[in-house]
């Protein structure tokens, strides 16, 4: 069996035509024709790790841990597939596998190659930045001018990316095309292509970025901060959103010469192929700019999911209830791998041969931040009813955050904790989760809008009319204090949720 596992970031489902989204996606849709496309694919734990987190184990993590490594009691799929004679290879320009809070991720695989120069990669070196030309080319709130921060250093790579050839994205998909040159006719591989498009900025090549005009003449503004709406203008709305549009276009061109190469080495007959997201990002929807820091709207949650996989007819929709740990189970499926009790993500295969797969909820969240739930039916965003009232704590071997070490001060109030089931009974360390720790959704503030509420998806799809209804909340309470046992969740998080306190002893 051979298999290609394609991720993008902050891909929004609504941008996809195959989706009935507005922008012109013509091989999304050439891909749909091939795939089972499922209708009701959401995420996990957010943002870009602990979603790759989720996606190696199989489980959710944002119970018990922010943004941080792969643990050395972590199951995860690339190494099962090597101890069944897989070879995996990782082809990505995604640079958060390559700071402190992503560094073992990658050596998962048998093989990798990074591209350099997405977002802030520390890639172009550059001791004297040209401030007062950044200042006069950029956005007011796009510019910055300290070290400490995300955009001087992507002002700085933006300085080496000028043609499409030049592009990360570009260079992504030309590095899988040589593995697959040279490995299309082996058997037993597979193969992750991940890009960080079309996460900010939304930095498209010219030729992409004109075919979205336009009424803004001001300086560049492609990089939003992650806030409410408060003085943009229509027009730097409309451009930022046409912005994001562009990088879409251009994922959507890679994936069409990613179809091209299928087509030419004939893969389609014996190789599967997985196209999904991380999550989604709000552009302007619910008057808000970004992710992690505002409730986990549709926009955010509710994400794309194509499978092809060879001898099941294309163009088929499903509606079982998925979200993305369920992949991890799903490629274990497709090369007839066991899945381990520890593993609670659900193949997907049966619903492309129109049989249940068998979930009934799907969790997802930040740390921290609420408990969000859904049956397919409603959506449910459960919020602490006091966010400091109750201790917070990380259940972690590796204490590190994004760029960065956990602090002493956050280090000094830590204890070992007895094993977890998801630690295999490993005892861990138990950190306080210090409010001005260097984790999301900090960029911009903390949590915002926290309020518990019920949205019927049936009538309300948008989630702008919250619904009161006791039984069913009640309903999905029941099914979220389930899924927290089945995830061995910390007993604290109960108290926090203000959830039946005997499921806590």
């Amino acid at each position: 069996m051979k298999a290609i596992f394609l991720l993008f970031d902050s891909l929004n489902r609504h941008a996809l035509s195959c989706y009935g989204g507005t922008l012109p996606t013509p091989n999304f849709d050439r891909l749909a024709k091939r795939s089972t496309v499922f209708d009701r694919h959401f995420i996990g734990s957010m943002p870009c790790m602990p979603a790759r987190r989720d996606l190696h184990t199989g489980r959710l993590n944002f119970l018990h841990r922010s943004w941080g490594p792969l643990e050395p009691f972590d199951t995860s799929f690339p190494p099962i597939m090597a101890e069944h004679g897989i070879y995996t290879h990782l082809v990505s320009d995604h640079y958060h596998y390559f700071e402190n809070g992503g560094a073992t991720y990658h050596t998962a695989y048998t093989s990798w190659d990074f591209i350099r120069g997405q977002e802030a990669d520390p890639w172009v070196a550059m001791v004297d930045p040209p401030l007062e030309r950044f200042r006069q080319t950029y956005h007011a709130d796009q510019f910055e001018s300290e070290r400490s921060g995300y955009r001087l250093q992507g002002m700085l790579n933006r300085e080496e990316i000028r043609e499409t050839d030049d592009f990360p994205c570009v260079k992504c998909f030309d590095s899988a095309f040589d593995f697959l040159d040279r490995n299309s006719r082996s058997d037993n591989w597979l193969l992750q292509i991940e890009t960080f498009d079309p996460h900010e900025p939304f930095h498209a090549p010219e030729e992409f970025r004109a075919q979205f005009p336009t009424a803004y003449q001001g300086p560049v503004f492609d990089w939003p901060r992650y806030k409410v709406l408060e003085s943009e203008s229509e027009a730097e709305i409309a451009q930022m959103q046409a912005n994001y549009a562009a990088l879409v276009a251009l994922c959507d061109q890679q994936l069409g010469r990613l179809l091209d190469q299928m087509d030419r080495l004939d893969l389609w007959h014996d190789t599967a192929l997985i196209v999904t997201t991380d999550h989604g990002f709000l552009l302007g929807e619910h008057d808000w700019w970004g992710k992690n820091r505002m409730p986990f709207y549709n926009e955010i949650a509710l994400i794309p999911l194509l499978i092809h996989l060879p001898g099941v007819a294309g163009g088929a929709r499903s509606s079982a209830l998925s979200q993305n740990i369920d992949v991890m189970a799903t490629l274990l499926d497709i090369y007839g791998i066991d899945i381990a009790d520890e593993i609670i993500g659900k193949p997907l295969t049966p619903a492309m041969h129109g049989r249940p797969c068998g979930r009934d909820i799907a969790l997802y969240g930040v740390f921290g931040g609420a408990i969000n739930a859904t049956d397919g039916r409603h959506t449910y965003f459960r919020y602490p009813s006091d966010m400091e009232a109750t201790p917070l704590f990380e259940y972690t071997l590796m204490p590190q955050h994004a760029r960065t070490a956990f602090s002493k001060e956050e280090l000094r109030g830590s204890e070992l904790h007895p094993g977890f089931e998801f630690t295999d009974g490993v005892p861990v360390l138990k950190i306080p989760a210090l409010p001005q720790a260097r984790r999301p959704p900090m960029q911009g503030g903390g949590f915002a809008d926290t309020r518990t509420v019920l949205y019927d998806l049936e009538s309300d799809l948008s989630q702008v009319c919250p619904v009161d209804d006791p039984d069913i909340e009640s309903r999905l309470v029941g099914a979220i204090i389930a899924e927290m046992a089945r995830h061995d969740a910390p007993a604290e998080l109960y108290r926090r949720f203000d959830l039946p306190q005997e499921i806590c002893s």
